[in-house]
């Protein structure tokens, strides 16, 4: 347990002329009095700036199969020790995981305050392969999440930041050189959807999927949770696709999930599965190689196909891996076409 931590990775922020204080952690730029709260809820200024308030503390912690982040084509079938906080830097009407990204108080976090070198322990001892950042926004717990990734890397365990990628370029950086894998919302191709829905722009999350594949060594993969009536037309899904291939190339894996209605978008009738599958096939058609449907039984949708001569190199039922023939490299057995990811788990840094 611990009472108080310096982090090695201190988030920006600036004092402004006026008493305030503007936090640079994400395109929010949330100016902030002393004791006031960011949009974010657990990043609030003090007489000498921003900090994270709730530095230690979880919401919530579980052994996940990596395939529930989602992640298809890094360690597959392999253990995360996934841990949550509260709050997020974005404010989606549609979000599942409301009751931890919107709070209105602490109570949801546990009172004991663990050390990063607890978590990683953690994670070795239930044979985990990787930490997974989740349940709520890990950029917003930018100090803490650093810390762990830092004495995780030390165990040989990797690191998984599930995220929006709302993030300002200064510390993009360093948290995805962090990271050995991420999978980023891409909520909609609309800027005027981003704001009106979830209170950001487009602009910075497009920006953040660029800096990771180009800029880093984390694996990288998307998500799309598909709202009917909402992002799903024809014509902003071809947008989506065609910059993704543009920008990001046809290896980048794309998920298309399902939305169930949750929060303040209860009026809205979930996704039917024919909604993801007729995504899927644009994406395909267009010449994405690995496009995914998440929350729905679809078993051609869930199994990662070879792009050579299309063989099953990875079958699932649900987020449980049935059947993995992924040979040395990543290399199908059956024809030798390379299936970009990681598959084998990082070595300790010391």
């Amino acid at each position: 347990m611990i009472e108080r931590m310096v982090s090695r990775h201190p988030a920006p922020w600036r004092r402004l002329e006026d008493s305030r204080f503007e936090c640079g952690l994400c395109p929010q730029r949330c100016k902030l009095r002393p004791g006031q709260r960011g949009i974010c809820f657990i990043r609030r200024a003090t007489e000498e700036g921003v900090i994270l308030s709730e530095y230690g503390r979880l919401s919530s912690v579980a052994v996940d199969p990596i395939e529930k982040k989602p992640l298809y084509h890094f360690l597959p079938g392999s253990s995360s020790l996934s841990l949550g906080t509260i709050g997020c830097n974005l404010i989606c009407r549609f979000c599942q995981n409301w009751h931890i990204s919107k709070p209105n108080d602490d109570s949801a976090l546990g009172e004991e305050r663990l050390a990063p070198e607890q978590i990683a322990e953690a994670a070795t001892r239930t044979r985990c392969a990787s930490v997974s950042y989740t349940y709520n926004e890990p950029i917003i717990g930018f100090e803490f999440t650093l810390d762990c990734a830092d004495a995780c890397r030390e165990r040989g365990l990797a690191n998984v930041a599930v995220t929006n990628g709302y993030i300002e370029p200064e510390p993009r950086e360093e948290f995805f050189s962090a990271m050995d894998a991420t999978n980023v919302d891409l909520k909609s191709f609309n800027d005027r959807w981003y704001r009106r829905v979830c209170g950001a722009h487009l602009q910075p999350v497009l920006d953040t999927l660029v800096f990771i594949r180009s800029k880093t060594r984390c694996w990288l993969e998307i998500t799309t949770l598909l709202i009917p009536g909402e992002n799903d037309s024809p014509s902003e899904l071809t947008r989506l696709v065609d910059w993704v291939l543009s920008n990001l190339g046809p290896e980048v894996p794309l998920h298309f999930t399902a939305f169930h209605p949750n929060y303040r978008m209860l009026d809205h009738e979930p996704t039917p599965p024919e909604l993801l599958q007729r995504a899927r096939k644009l994406a395909m058609d267009a010449g994405m190689r690995y496009v995914y449907t998440g929350n729905i039984w679809d078993p051609e949708g869930s199994t990662t196909w070879c792009s050579g001569c299309g063989a099953a190199l990875v079958r699932r039922r649900g987020f449980t891996v049935t059947e993995l023939r992924v040979g040395s490299g990543g290399r199908c057995p059956q024809c030798g076409q390379v299936c970009p990811g990681v598959w084998e788990p990082p070595r300790a840094s010391r």
